[in-house]
């Protein structure tokens, strides 16, 4: 459907997986190491510090960084843009309970006469939940402007 599209894993739930089983008193330190990955300043960066944090924590705990070596292609999407924009999309919470909230609405019922019908619930659902959305990024024209320059073809002016 969108061939043009850019994969990004949600670098909170890669973490996340990551300390699931971390014991507590290793768990400060490792978050450290893995925050060196995934702020670094460039992917090289990036991927030094994933080997620095397998040297460090292979021993105790092996399958964190094999996890995030096997993710990479997809958690490593956002390098390819400036500090701002990575800022907004290393997260996938916001779609997710966007989502959720769709889900929410047609769970309730669960079969529709026509595809317009769902269409037309979806729609009255998403116009419902926007009307919820208050905050305004404070750096939105900033990102907006990086956007606008990686996607100019697909950004309307």
């Amino acid at each position: 459907m969108f061939p043009k599209t850019g994969i990004q894993n949600c670098i909170i739930h890669q973490i996340r997986n990551s300390t699931r089983y971390v014991s507590y008193k290793d768990l400060k330190a490792l978050v450290a190491d893995l925050k060196a990955v995934y702020a670094a300043a460039d992917e090289p960066s990036a991927l030094e510090a994933l080997e620095a944090f397998a040297q460090r924590w292979d021993k105790k705990y092996p399958k964190i960084s094999a996890s995030w070596q096997d993710n990479w292609p997809n958690l490593s999407t956002y390098f390819k843009f400036p500090q701002e924009v990575r800022r907004l999309i290393y997260t996938t919470n916001a779609i997710e309970g966007f989502n959720r909230q769709l889900r929410k609405v047609t769970k309730a019922k669960s079969v529709f006469p026509t595809d317009d019908s769902l269409l037309k619930m979806l729609y009255l659902a998403m116009m419902d939940i926007t009307k919820k959305w208050t905050g305004r990024r404070q750096d939105w024209s900033m990102i907006h402007a990086q956007l606008a320059v990686y996607f100019a073809d697909r950004l309307p002016d």
